[in-house]
């Protein structure tokens, strides 16, 4: 048998990206390429009184300007995340108000991007202003109007479950504003190859849903529209739908007929490419003496816009961890004027885990019950929202397996009790858990007669290792050697590969590769790609080829599905100089059958580095006159180096989930950072005896 599946497999697209040969979105290279700049918003909250374009227009090699007075004709989509979808409801240069500092009200194009760049710094503005609101604590939250009664939900009663409890907490927790700062920034390069013919490069998590999207913007068929991307330097969530410079970029290379390009600087990203909105939680537990829960209250707030709802979903984490007679969730949101917030590496799920695993080692330690017990006294056999049982559960191998690895029993039972080297240290834990989500994947499979197999499907990769994980496939399921296994993804004109994001690019991709490789051996009557290539030999054709499909079935009306993690760290204060630091880590997850071990470690490390990034340093503060962020590029805005972070020690448990697909396989990309910021503060308190509980832990919270 050729065992791939479970191996550690190098990455299949490692060298192309260490040797420069990846081609990302700007760097395609097109004849006759012009280039934009933007123009933004210089307040945040107001209109625009007048908006001078003249002397920009007069600039050397400038070729046109434009603003909400001759914008071209852009159709609104349906915007539905089915037909179409866009991150801003509003479309670009729609009218003359202003709602948030940075926003677009221009596009300055020229035969370079420096002479755009300087003309469009000529272009002059005058706004009739008003005062902005920037602060959460000066805005009115309410239910979020297109939640509904996802914004709440109530299981039992909750005064009645809390007043019986011999143990109570009520904590509240908060996380600030996190950046995307992905190290491609956003860019594209829109080609009109005639006015009804529509090439984009551009980096896309979800391929056919931006060649749809962009298709309703311009009212053509979406077979006149062609999505390119191959690579994506990173994504995160900011790269799934179409910002309003990319649909500025097309229409403007539509009127001009030229192909045009538009990068977006730091700065502009800053407000122009999504966000993670700050929020604040309010846990309040109720527990028996011996640690059984009796009541939960999970209570949400975060920010949006005011051209887009998007609420963070804090509260979802909540009826899967632990049980509770007695549940009760509520999301409030409140409109200040930013730019737009939008998913970022595990929404909802982060944060919301930052405070439910805070507040559970807050209990742990009022209860006097070790805070690993606590959760396993604990853990949900069901979806308490779903009503559903759980389709394949190994958390608490989860977390007796890191408790083993980590050293868990010899951690002393009192806060400041262990020091090295003249500072204070401390171990934490939290758990961790995503759900499993899949959609519906196409693939094909060429034979070719070379001896190579051939995988094309417009699914991508936006870092997490898909190029990869296609291939081990492939690999096993053909009893090939991967290097004899050649990949091409991240193209509309391939099979529908569906969104990479939520965590489902994997669990969706890896059942349709194994049905169109079963599908091609069958139409070539064999066993094994070997028997194929002699069966095309003897035919003398070139190729043999089959496309399938796979998508959720029944099972997910059966089980609710979920992957669990647990983290454990170990961290070290100096209160002197109030310097914190993460000396040691050890991560195990229970994600169903693991394809590429090699990847899916890595997808666990990167998590935590972003946690760790969140617990630590990570936030973004607005100047409250003009609403502009006051970190503005990636010197300004701190995130995790390697000098920050230790060695991670990743572990998988658990069993393949069948039922949740044919391959046993849920997501990984996003469940590593899930817990992360808890586990840490969590250490904190058992170091130095002090409880944060607002994000990032800055040295002034230390002091």
């Amino acid at each position: 048998m050729n065992k791939v599946i479970g191996t550690d497999v190098s990455r299949k697209d490692g060298r192309a990206k260490v040797t420069g040969t990846a081609t990302y979105a700007a760097e395609h290279q097109i004849p006759g390429l012009v280039h934009g700049y933007l123009v933004t918003a210089s307040i945040a909250n107001g209109q625009i009184k007048s908006i001078d374009t003249g002397a920009a227009e007069k600039a050397v090699g400038v070729i046109d300007v434009f603003t909400h007075k001759n914008l071209p004709k852009v159709f609104m989509p349906t915007n539905d995340f089915v037909s179409s979808k866009i991150y801003e409801a509003r479309l670009p240069l729609s009218d003359d108000k202003i709602h948030y500092a940075g926003q677009i009200i221009g596009l300055v194009v020229a035969d370079t991007f420096e002479r755009a760049r300087d003309a469009a710094h000529l272009v002059k503005v005058e706004y009739a202003t008003q005062k902005p609101v920037v602060e959460a604590a000066k805005a009115t939250f309410k239910e979020p109007p297109q939640m509904g009664e996802e914004s709440k939900f109530e299981k039992g009663n909750f005064a009645t479950g809390v007043a019986s409890a011999t143990t109570k907490l009520t904590a509240t927790y908060k996380t600030s504003t996190e950046m995307h700062a992905p190290m491609e920034p956003h860019a594209i390069i829109a080609h009109w190859q005639d006015a009804n013919s529509l090439t984009v490069y551009e980096p896309s998590q979800w391929v056919l849903g931006s060649q749809r999207t962009y298709a309703e913007l311009f009212g053509l068929p979406s077979e006149r529209v062609r999505i390119v991307t191959p690579f994506l330097g990173g994504a995160f969530g900011c790269k799934a739908l179409p910002w309003p410079h990319g649909i500025l970029c097309a229409a403007a290379a539509r009127k001009l007929q030229r192909p045009l390009r538009v990068v977006l600087s730091r700065r502009q990203m800053t407000a122009n490419s999504g966000h993670r909105s700050e929020t604040e939680q309010t846990m309040r537990l109720g527990a028996t003496a011996d640690g059984i829960l009796t009541a939960i209250a999970h209570e949400a707030k975060s920010c949006t816009s005011p051209v887009e709802v998007y609420a963070e979903p804090c509260t979802g984490v909540t009826p899967v961890m632990y049980t509770a007679p007695n549940l009760q969730l509520k999301q409030e949101l409140a409109v200040l004027n930013i730019g737009t917030p939008t998913f970022m590496r595990g929404p909802g799920e982060n944060p919301g885990m930052w405070a439910l695993e805070s507040a559970m080692d807050e209990l742990s330690w009022m209860l006097k019950i070790d805070p690993v017990e606590l959760r396993l006294k604990n853990e949900a056999k069901e979806h308490q929202r779903k009503d559903l049982p759980f389709s394949a559960k190994h958390f608490a191998d989860c977390l007796r397996v890191g408790a083993e690895q980590f050293g868990w029993k010899d951690r002393p039972k009192q806060p400041r009790s262990l020091t090295r080297d003249g500072k204070l240290v401390g171990w934490g834990m939290a758990a961790s858990t995503f759900p499993g989500l899949r959609g519906k994947a196409s693939v094909k499979v060429r034979l070719l007669s070379d001896g190579t197999a051939h995988l094309l499907t417009a699914g991508n990769d936006m870092g997490t290792g898909a190029y990869t994980v296609v291939a081990a496939t492939a690999a096993e399921a053909l009893g090939l050697p991967v290097e004899g296994i050649h990949v091409e993804l991240g193209d509309s004109l391939l099979p529908d590969g569906g969104l990479a994001g939520g965590s489902k690019m994997t669990a969706s991709l890896v059942p349709a590769v194994m049905a169109a490789c079963e599908q091609v051996l069958k139409t070539a009557n064999a066993k094994t790609a070997k028997e194929a290539f002699v069966t095309l030999g003897e035919s003398g054709r070139a190729a043999i080829e089959a496309t399938a499909s796979s998508a959720p079935d029944d099972e997910a009306k059966k089980w609710a599905f979920q992957s669990w993690g647990a983290h454990f760290c170990e961290v070290s204060v100096d209160e002197e100089i109030g310097r914190l630091r993460v000396t040691r880590w050890v991560s195990v997850m229970d994600i169903g059958r693991v394809i590429n071990s090699k990847t899916a470690a890595s997808q666990v490390r990167g998590g935590v580095i972003m946690g760790i990034g969140q617990a630590l340093m990570e936030e973004c503060h607005l100047d409250p006159n003009i609403g502009y962020p006051v970190v503005y590029d990636l010197a300004t805005y701190h995130f995790p180096t390697h000098a920050d972070i230790p060695r991670i020690e990743v572990f998988f448990v658990g069993e393949p989930d069948l039922n949740f697909n044919p391959a046993g396989v849920r997501g990984v990309g996003e469940i590593g950072i899930t817990g992360v910021s808890a586990a840490i503060a969590n250490a904190v308190y058992h170091a130095t005896g002090k409880r944060i509980r607002d994000l990032p832990i800055t040295p002034d919270k230390l002091l």
